[in-house]
């Protein structure tokens, strides 16, 4: 009898002890999966043939991804254990890691957040690069990431409402609002140094065919330590760490399920990573305060 991977998963699927949560979850990692393999036979499915398909998921966000591959191992374990196959062909794959391109940090690594000073310094730096003031100025205000941003075009702008959309990981689109700086920053960015005719909002020209092209990622970053090269401070800082800092600043004065719309997180509990770093600052501050306190008694 031959078990193709559809056959495979509905076992899993109706196997006792998952539960209806856990259920869902497996459904929504293994539908897209057998949409393209489902009719193969599971004992004919190669490694690479896996590795191919983790390498459509760009719509995901690493631990997602991550989570698909984990769900993805747990069917193949379970046809082991079943007697269909006698290896799993993805046993030992590594799990993808974040991309910071895409704004993307592991657990374990420290939110980094710009003080007030550090802000400062840091507009001070890039005041003279109109396209990169006018970059720096969004993602702070906006909370945006920075792949968001790059993809935006001129259109998308609505100074009127000082406002735009994004496409967000796993295509989810939100709104993202920005100040006055912003304002001031894009409109000395677009009447000044703007390289066009092109759609993109921030754009580049090549060095060597002088082709007018969306700015990347790399150019953008190139040119942000060329003016961070002088602040010892901002040595280390990202442009990711500006979505850090817009999260910090807003997580102090307005609730937390609207940061989480205005940031696109899906789990809550990302977005309350930002509440934890604003309730330690709290109480460093306090703290500080009381042994001022105590010397001026």
């Amino acid at each position: 009898m031959v078990f193709t991977l559809a056959r495979v998963a509905t076992k899993l699927l109706d196997a006792q002890g998952l539960s209806p949560k856990t259920k869902k979850s497996y459904e929504g990692v293994l539908l897209p999966l057998l949409q393209k393999l489902g009719q193969t036979p599971i004992d004919q499915i190669k490694r690479a043939d896996l590795e191919e398909y983790f390498l459509t998921l760009t719509h995901v966000g690493y631990r997602t991804h991550n989570k698909h591959q984990t769900i993805i191992t747990r069917l193949f374990n379970f046809a082991i254990e079943q007697g269909y196959l006698e290896a799993n062909p993805i046993s030992h794959l590594k799990p993808k890691k974040p991309d910071a391109t895409q704004g993307e940090y592991s657990h374990d690594e420290p939110v980094r957040y710009l003080s007030k000073k550090e802000i400062e310094a840091l507009y001070k730096a890039t005041q003279s690069f109109l396209r990169l003031d006018a970059l720096v100025s969004l993602l702070h205000e906006s909370g945006a990431r920075i792949s968001e941003v790059l993809a935006l075009d001129l259109k998308d702008i609505n100074f009127s409402e000082r406002e735009f959309r994004v496409v967000g990981k796993g295509n989810k689109k939100r709104w993202c609002y920005f100040g006055d700086r912003s304002h001031r920053a894009l409109s000395h960015y677009i009447n000044g140094n703007r390289e066009h005719p092109h759609e993109a909002l921030f754009t580049e020209r090549m060095a060597m065919s002088h082709k007018i092209r969306r700015l990347t990622y790399d150019s953008s970053y190139r040119e942000w330590k060329v003016a961070l090269n002088d602040c010892p401070d901002l040595k280390s800082a990202r442009f990711h760490d500006l979505r850090h800092t817009f999260a910090t600043e807003r997580a102090k004065v307005i609730p937390i399920e609207v940061l989480r719309a205005l940031l696109g997180h899906e789990n809550i509990q990302t977005t309350l990573i930002y509440q934890k770093i604003t309730s330690q600052v709290a109480k460093e501050v306090a703290h500080n305060a009381l042994k001022n306190l105590r010397k001026s008694c």
